[in-house]
């Protein structure tokens, strides 16, 4: 199975609770098989079984209270 790799960039993110909030949220999507969330830089890196539905993701993280970059 290969997996595909995306790194979004998230704003707001403040704490090790904003980094749960945001890696629930994401690991709820369709698809996704790991959420790594990088709090100093505001990276989340979505590891998912296919290619990742960015406006799935970008919801979730709208929904967690945060806002997606976009590249």
């Amino acid at each position: 199975m290969n997996d595909d790799t995306t790194t979004y960039t998230v704003r707001g993110m403040t704490c090790q609770h904003c980094v749960a909030s945001v890696t629930e949220e994401v690991s709820e999507v369709p698809g996704v098989r790991e959420v790594a969330v990088d709090l100093a830089s505001g990276a989340v890196t979505v590891r998912g079984s296919g290619p990742i539905d960015d406006a799935a993701i970008a919801a979730a993280v709208t929904e967690a209270g945060y806002e997606l970059v976009t590249p």
